[in-house]
């Protein structure tokens, strides 16, 4: 707790990292502990069984982590380094490293269940730096023990909201390649982890981030303050106490109202407007700080506010709690120019509520995008409400998106239905194909956004709404505005943010995004690969039907491929053989000597002398029809 209520944490923590008397000390106490110098550092890890209940029992550290984990060593690769997780005594519950220093760390067991404790190892970064409270850099001969002189580490413990340790971030790496700015990225890593963790802690609250210079609300620069729906603090990241300038302790006898010269309700009010921005507070202390709120909260306290959220959503926050890997704009990510340009613009805008209009041809990964915005979003913990107005009839659309009452038209059920708006409040709602949807919705929708209140359908309620809206289409509004079928009006209030997927033809990240279909799952080993000469014909293919058609592919010839694990051209699907057989001879001559009918012929006919002259047996071991096998060997 006391690192928590310390008067300037970020300074204190620097001078932790640099003072030659915080390694003389751990070294004191490495001698008092019985190591000696020359010690062959113990290296035996967990047992499977207990690694596995050390992941576990740290399993929030490590959801949390792993993401962040992943970027910092997409910063370091190449550099002779590795990213560590510890749990609160030292011991590692994850690591990801270069290839060719693996080799050295395992020398010194920098594997998973390993402790790294003072007590065990001696001085070194992540013992110090638990025992410190404090960022701490361990290089070369300033460790204890000489078995791990090749080192150089920097490493960073993680707190709850309470102040408590629950583990360490650290990288690790051969001392030669120490960089002077590897401290700093661990430590914004770690604090990046801290904010995760804390937001994630109070799932019933009112969260706010605030600074005295607005455009650092939103960054790791932030103070996160929590409070409960009267307005009760609760707790306050390590930023905000800063910027507060008061201990935790002392902050437990406080109110949103004493702290930010502000009533809840008016609070609430404020997020009940259209277009709701930053709110300009001032502090006890007089500082003023521009501020956002989330309000992440069950119908059952926040109804006694303001009714934002019926009593049938009262479940929605626990909806995503957890965003997969799949869906994140890091990891959507994959080395293509264009998709780089479109996530930076969509992290410029990431919780700054601006309304986002996702276009590209069908097929191009819309949804997902959307649900990568979402999950990165301030809202992640609230649902995600995916709705497709070309698949609904038109005449159930209005009761999908609004709700009803009971009784509101022939075969409403018995206490009638939430709409797709009230499930999506406090969260995200997306509308694709948007351009499909019915004029007179258009109207209703265009009110809805611009008032922030739905009214059911027979009901004459009107229900405050506060979501995050992202559409998406594979038509050109603007044509659509000009025959009269898309209301301009609304037009303007959707695209806040316009962004285009490329299709995957003009893609030049194709060989990743093959790769990452293939994972087993994130994070896992690919179930199988793809050989170069197929990888070649993937390149020179139009791909019309986008990721969908390489999805499906993939997922077929993963089947046909069985426990060879690796596609080859019999594992393709007719279709795709017939689609490269129309293009020029020399696409088709880049993936392998001889024509592409040669090579399905011979694919064919191996495979028929494999099954004994079976035909049908053939044709279900390659997935083609037995007409295709009677065609390739002319056995009519």
């Amino acid at each position: 707790m006391s690192d928590l209520s310390c008067n300037r944490p970020a300074e204190r923590f620097a001078l932790a990292a640099s003072d030659p008397g915080v390694i003389e000390k751990s070294h004191q106490r490495s001698s008092a502990y019985g190591l000696a110098r020359q010690d062959k550092p113990d290296i035996g890890p967990l047992g499977a069984a207990s690694l596995s209940l050390l992941l576990e029992q740290n399993h929030a550290l490590y959801t949390h982590a792993l993401p962040v984990m992943e970027t910092l060593y997409e910063q370091i690769i190449n550099t002779h380094n590795m990213v560590l997780l510890t749990d609160a005594s030292g011991v590692i519950v994850h690591a990801l490293g270069d290839d060719d220093f693996l080799v050295k760390a395992e020398r010194v067991a920098l594997n998973p269940g390993v402790a790294w404790s003072e007590q065990s190892k001696g001085t070194n970064a992540i013992g110090t730096a638990l025992a410190e409270r404090a960022p701490t850099t361990v290089h070369a001969d300033a460790h204890y023990l000489q078995a791990n002189h090749f080192l150089t580490c920097s490493a960073a413990p993680i707190f709850d909201h309470q102040g408590k340790i629950l583990g360490v971030l650290d990288v690790s790496g051969d001392r030669d390649s120490y960089h002077k700015h590897t401290m700093a990225l661990v430590r914004m890593s770690a604090q990046m982890i801290e904010n995760q963790l804390f937001t994630a802690a109070f799932e019933n609250a009112v969260a706010l981030h605030f600074h005295s210079r607005p455009e650092f609300v939103g960054t790791l620069m932030e103070g996160i303050a929590c409070f409960t729906p009267g307005g009760r603090f609760l707790s306050a990241n390590r930023s905000a106490l800063f910027q507060l300038g008061l201990p935790l302790t002392a902050l437990q006898s406080h109110t949103f109202s004493s702290l930010f010269g502000l009533p809840v309700s008016t609070l609430f009010d404020h997020y009940r407007t259209a277009a709701p921005g930053l709110l300009d507070l001032c502090l006890h202390s007089g500082v003023r700080v521009s501020a956002k709120a989330e309000l992440r909260l069950s119908n059952s306290v926040f109804q006694h506010f303001s009714e934002v959220r019926p009593a049938a959503d009262a479940a929605a926050p626990a909806l995503s709690k957890s965003p997969p890997r799949l869906s994140s704009l890091r990891y959507l990510n994959t080395g293509d120019p264009q998709m780089a340009a479109l996530i930076g613009k969509l992290d410029k805008v990431r919780g700054r509520d601006i309304p986002v209009l996702i276009t590209g041809e069908t097929g191009t990964g819309k949804e997902l995008l959307a649900q990568a915005i979402h999950n990165d979003s301030p809202r992640r913990h609230g649902a995600f409400v995916a709705v497709n107005c070309a698949s609904i009839p038109e005449t159930l659309i209005e009761s999908e998106l609004f709700g009803y009452e009971e009784g509101a038209f022939t075969g409403a059920r018995k206490k009638g239905g939430q709409g797709k708006i009230l499930q999506a409040n406090g969260g995200t709602l997306f509308l694709d194909e948007i351009g499909d949807m019915p004029l007179a919705l258009q109207a209703r929708l265009l009110r809805v956004l611009q008032e922030r209140m739905v009214t059911p359908l027979g009901s004459t309620k009107s229900i405050p709404v506060n979501l995050a809206l992202i559409c998406a289409t594979n038509r050109n509004l603007r044509e659509l505005i000009a025959a009269s079928l898309f209301r301009e009006d609304l037009y303007y209030r959707l695209n806040g943010l316009v962004v285009k997927l490329p299709p995957l033809r003009e893609r030049s990240d194709l060989e990743a995004i093959v790769n990452k279909l293939l994972l087993e799952e994130p994070g896992g080993e690919p179930c199988c690969t793809v050989a170069p000469e197929i990888m070649a014909l993937f390149h020179r293919h139009g791909w019309p039907g986008n990721f969908r058609q390489l999805s499906n592919l993939l997922r077929t010839a993963v089947v046909m491929a069985g426990a060879d694990r690796v596609i080859r051209l019999e594992h393709l699907p007719d279709d795709f053989l017939e689609d490269m057989q129309a293009l020029p001879p020399a696409a088709l001559n880049a993936a392998g000597s001889g024509s592409l009918e040669d090579r399905a012929v011979t694919a064919v006919r191996q495979a028929f002398e494999a099954s004994g002259g079976n035909v049908s047996a053939t044709a279900k071991a390659l997935g083609v029809s037995r007409n295709t096998v009677y065609r390739k060997l002319h056995l009519r």
